[in-house]
């Protein structure tokens, strides 16, 4: 009986102070109100004999990337609290691909236990106050976890339990790691990176290459990944720059996979033409992480970086010759004026210039982070700004060029598993003569059918190469014709 009147005084009492908290809320003007509210929670917290340390997801210097303590102790839960939680989510699956991985859901708690002092973790998620219609809801959405244990304990969790929480969660992470591909992706609220997982097979040893320019490229790698203390004591943000440059077909994209896997690298493929301006630019640079490549692909046709005083020179001067016309010179050229600059603005609504390409390469933003490596392709070097490619910016120029005798020997093993063959000699008698991309190569010894034998492949590709041979023949038969034309004419007046 006594106990069922403390019970019913206790709720009585709760009622009272809600109402009471309620009547606060309303008629307190606001400063008093946030004095009374700072002086409740340090009772409260005089009272209680617990702490909490919250982890959010996001990093505090960005909206998108995740916090490093965050996936730390998402790893490590995941791999020892999990079996004890009772609500789970079910992510991705393993890095071999055959299990799940099962982690804590939203609101679970679980207890564990450290050296004799006991510590409860939970997983939380906020929502944003404000409604809104997103198709990407959980980008508003902030999720975190709150550690919780005895204030008598503090030395110890904040010392020795969370260093071994970090220290172990990293290991699990690295052990977990998966590469990833990324993009600069304009749909959400701003141009943020998405990622999926890399999974290109390229390499160095299929790289369709003279091995000599192979190893090379090897060693300036190995160098420049174990040189961390060497670029800080020559003063240089630790990145490096390779040009790629060649037709198309030569295996550039392929030698960007090859770096990858051989570095064990994350690839940003950033595409220029989707960043709004220079300041977007930097934003980019700046959630990009070490370990990584940072990729321009055909960055002559990126935007037009480097025709941008001499387009604006040559309106300038088309104004000043439509000054001299007549009225319906005039009048045709406002009208091709107006398609011009209507053509300009849709071709691209960035604002890049430049200058902010060069900050962003070699500017002092780029000595945020370390361990980077930026890689430019061009079918055409020559387009390109002496400035942008200039050794500093691209350290090393490296010419993917038409297949040669020893990278068809590479394209042989790979595709017929043959390092020898009667037709060799013919092959490399026609190389010689003709211009052929590694990739037509490949294309003509890839086998079509299961019926199809080494011998028969490499017949189709010498009879490729042959048909080139023929056509470039008659090409230079045409030219010789046409010069010795010009000449007769130049002596017969």
């Amino acid at each position: 009986m006594e106990a069922l009147k403390l019970w019913t005084n206790l709720g009585s009492s709760l009622i009272a102070l809600m109402a009471a908290w309620t009547m606060l809320e309303k008629y307190l003007p606001e400063q008093l109100r946030g004095i009374f509210t700072r002086h409740t929670q340090k009772l409260l917290a005089f009272l209680n004999p617990y702490i909490k340390i919250r982890f959010p997801e996001l990093s505090g210097t960005s909206r998108y990337r995740r916090s490093e303590a965050y996936v730390t102790i998402h790893a490590y839960l995941t791999a020892h609290t999990s079996p004890a939680a009772k609500s789970l989510k079910a992510s991705d699956t393993s890095k071999d691909g055959r299990s799940l991985v099962l982690s804590m859901d939203e609101d679970e708690e679980v207890c564990h236990v450290f050296r004799g002092v006991k510590v409860w973790w939970a997983s939380r998620k906020t929502s944003p106050k404000a409604q809104s219609i997103s198709l990407y809801p959980e980008d508003d959405e902030k999720r975190f976890y709150v550690l919780t244990f005895h204030k008598r304990d503090r030395e110890v969790v904040v010392g020795e339990y969370m260093g071994h929480v970090l220290g172990e969660g990293r290991a699990i992470v690295a052990g977990n790691r998966q590469r990833k591909l990324y993009s600069n992706n304009p749909t959400r609220n701003w141009c943020g990176w998405s990622s999926v997982a890399f999974e290109h097979p390229a390499s160095f040893d299929t790289l369709a290459m003279p091995v000599k320019v192979k190893e090379g490229i090897k060693k300036d790698l190995v160098k420049f990944s174990q040189g961390k203390s060497y670029y800080a004591k020559i003063g240089k943000p630790w990145k490096r720059g390779y040009l790629l440059y060649g037709p198309p077909g030569t295996g550039k994209s392929t030698m960007i996979a090859a770096i990858a896997n051989f570095l064990n690298y994350d690839i940003y493929n950033l595409e220029l033409t989707t960043v709004k301006d220079n300041s977007e630019l930097i934003k980019l640079l700046l959630e990009t992480t070490g370990k990584s490549i940072i990729v321009i692909e055909d960055i002559d046709c990126s935007l037009d970086l480097t025709g941008q005083r001499k387009s604006e020179k040559k309106e300038n001067s088309e104004d000043d010759s439509d000054s001299d016309d007549d009225s319906g010179g005039k009048s045709n050229n406002i009208v091709s004026k107006s398609l011009k600059e209507k053509e300009k603005e849709n071709k691209s609504d960035s604002r890049v210039t430049l200058s902010g390409l060069l900050n962003f390469i070699d500017g002092i933003w780029s000595a945020c982070g370390g361990e980077r490596i930026i890689v430019f392709t061009t079918n055409y070097v020559d387009k390109l700004d002496p400035a942008l490619i200039r050794r500093g910016r691209m350290d090393m120029h490296i010419e993917m060029s038409y297949c040669c005798f020893e990278a068809f020997k590479v394209l042989a093993k790979n595709y017929l598993d043959i390092e020898e063959h009667s037709l060799f000699g013919r092959v490399k008698e026609l190389l010689a003569e003709i211009k052929m991309t590694p990739a037509n190569v490949a294309e003509n010894l890839l086998p079509k059918s299961v019926e199809d034998s080494e011998e028969k492949c490499l017949r189709n590709l010498v009879e490729a190469l042959e048909k080139v041979k023929e056509e470039e023949d008659g090409k230079l038969k045409i030219e010789k014709k046409e010069k010795q034309w010009q000449w007769i004419k130049s002596v017969l007046g």
